[in-house]
């Protein structure tokens, strides 16, 4: 039995039989060709060329009708990356004599190799280097099927629902994947802002990426075990693994039908005090898995994967018909929160126009510190906003604001975009409410001036965490470091909570720790009365919610707040929550 960790990209639990997907090793048979067939090898490589392409045509199109544009744009890009590479590889055939084969894997690999550079060399473009290093290692996977004849589907005639295992997933391996061929896959590479993890999410399949090499330790027809609640994969599994796996996995799967009852149900505490319930969404399509487990509105609308997967920067039409989607989805009277653009450090768009060569990009130009440094990017987004705004209860929240002037900066832009719109006599709305984001220690210390500027708070504590501590949450080395519940940071939010009491504005909680059950009892005994959480933990922070009394979670806040660590304030939780919910399993 072998067990390997990775990064957790899609909860769930599955269990079958592995299909391994080998990326590499094409055996190409000649790297030259004569000369007298130089014009019929350059009329193979066209015809394979065309095929892709119509291959990657037709499966944008099939992505954009089944969950929206945005899927769409990741196979645009990789068509567009097609005709980029056309004439490049002809002439290699024509110059080099290559043959059709080795001209395409010859060019592709030449810019695979100059982005991995730029990775190890720009700390900044890294993370969008690597991306777009495995599209083409993609594209040249399926170019080369074309010319050397297509292996067998390794998805057909299957007897049973399989587990897929690779080195990588391009789009165009993921896009036929449904819970009816493949039950779960992992991946040695790739990361949470991967393409393949955001399909994995809108798949609702089980996926572990980044798992490190393991492929030459498990075969095809292996049974294997991946957890991706928490980012665990498990190779030929003993009989007792086998048992308790299959076990956590029928718990997992009664969870929906034992929290059906409590979608139409109200999230008020024992004692009748309302907490607001919202859903975090990436996709407009999203909004309705919102409504569907319960949630009152959308909270927080993170708006980069408009940005993802393109060849140019989303169009003023293409933000506002988002926007508007989610809003008809939600109705007029639900609430929804738009981010605005939160692009950098580890989230880079695909038009070269937002790629900073930076060497500490959580510290640099990310996020609204782009935003009012690229203010034509900015703008487009902002007058979307308003135009939007005109068709329901829609809100604007700017992120990652660490001074009083920033936020100062973007509400300046905001009203010269309202005088824009006012001008040319387009319709939109000027009463928008502004929020910020607390996710920076900064912004938390000068709350009280903060919530002066706005109308709302909502705390990100992922990044929050994060910046307290001095701990990436991704990094083994420190991983041990990074706790939510921490003093400093309990600190940090007690003081952002009164401010946002004084000022009589509402304070939302948007991240992770708001879709955790083992601190839903302390967050609001901390006076948070709004929670916003990824769309599935919506029934089981309910839960939680209608077990509390008020008074008895002050009591759980005030005595966690007394505690010295961070493990003791986690260990604390886990015993509270075990009495208020005994049937519950509490990780």
């Amino acid at each position: 039995m072998e067990i390997r960790h990775g990064t957790a990209v899609s909860p769930g639990i599955a269990i079958g039989p592995a299909v391994v997907l080998d990326t590499e090793g094409v055996h190409i048979p000649h790297r030259t060709a004569p000369p007298d067939q130089l014009d019929s090898e350059v009329a193979r490589l066209h015809r394979a060329l065309d095929e892709v392409a119509a291959g990657l045509r037709a499966d944008r199109d099939r992505m954009t009708a089944r969950f929206g544009r945005e899927f769409g744009n990741i196979f645009a890009a990789q068509e567009q990356a097609i005709e980029a590479i056309r004439k490049h590889t002809e002439s290699r055939v024509r110059t080099d004599r290559y043959t059709a084969e080795y001209a395409v894997s010859r060019v592709l690999r030449d810019y695979v190799k100059r982005l991995e550079d730029v990775a190890v060399l720009q700390q900044g473009a890294a993370v969008e280097a690597r991306r777009r290093a495995s599209d083409l290692i993609g594209i040249e996977r399926q170019v080369l099927a074309a010319l050397l004849g297509n292996p067998t589907d390794p998805f057909a005639n299957l007897p049973e629902p399989v587990v897929v295992l690779a080195n990588d997933l391009m789009p165009s391996d993921t896009a036929d994947f449904s819970p009816r061929t493949v039950r779960a896959f992992a991946t040695e590479s790739g990361g949470p802002t991967s393409h393949t993890a955001i399909l994995a999410g809108a798949l609702d399949i089980p996926a572990v990426v980044g798992v490190g090499r393991f492929l030459t330790d498990v075969s095809g027809g292996d049974t294997v075990i991946v957890d991706g609640t928490e980012g665990v994969i498990i190779i030929d599994p003993d009989e007792a693994t086998l048992v308790r796996y299959e076990a956590k996995r029928a718990e997992l799967l009664a969870r929906p039908d034992r929290y059906e009852a409590l979608r139409d149900k109200p999230a008020v505490t024992d004692d009748g005090v309302p907490i607001r319930l919202l859903g975090n969404i990436e996709l407009a399509q999203e909004a309705a898995h919102c409504l569907d487990r319960g949630a009152e509105g959308v909270g927080l609308y993170r708006t980069e994967f408009l940005y993802l997967n393109k060849a140019a920067h989303p169009t003023e039409e293409e933000h506002y018909a988002a926007y508007c989607a989610v809003l008809s989805t939600l109705g007029p009277n639900r609430p929804l929160v738009i981010r605005t653009l939160d692009l950098g450090a580890d989230k880079f768009a695909s038009a070269s126009g937002a790629l900073v060569n930076e060497k500490n990009p959580f510290l640099g130009l990310r996020s609204v510190r782009l935003c009012l440094d690229r203010t034509e990017l900015f703008r487009t987004q902002l007058r979307a906003i308003l135009r939007a705004a005109v068709h329901g209860d829609l809100r604007i929240m700017f992120p990652m604001i660490s001074t009083v002037t920033e936020l100062r900066h973007c509400k300046a832009l905001l009203r010269a975009v309202t005088e824009d719109l006012e001008d040319a006599g387009i319709p939109f709305k000027r009463a928008v409410p502004v929020g910020t984001m607390i996710e920076v220690p900064s912004a938390a210390l000068i709350a009280d001036v903060l919530a002066r500027e706005v109308n709302f708070f909502s705390l990100g504590t992922n990044d929050l965490v994060q910046y307290t501590l001095a701990a990436d949450r991704n990094n083994e080395h420190v991983a041990n470091l990074y706790n939510p519940v921490d003093p400093a940071v309990l600190r940090l939010i007690v003081g952002v909570v009164r401010a946002a009491k004084g000022a009589n504005i509402e304070a939302n909680v948007c991240g992770e720790m708001s879709g955790e059950p083992l601190y839903v009892p302390l967050l609001v005994g901390l006076g948070i009365r709004q929670l916003s959480a990824t769309p599935r933990k919506i029934p089981e922070i309910k839960r939680v919610i209608r077990a509390l009394t008020v008074a008895e979670a002050e009591r759980v806040a005030a005595h966690a707040l007394s505690l010295d660590t961070g493990r003791q304030v986690t260990n604390y939780l886990r015993d509270y929550l075990r009495k208020l919910l005994p049937s519950e399993a509490v990780d």
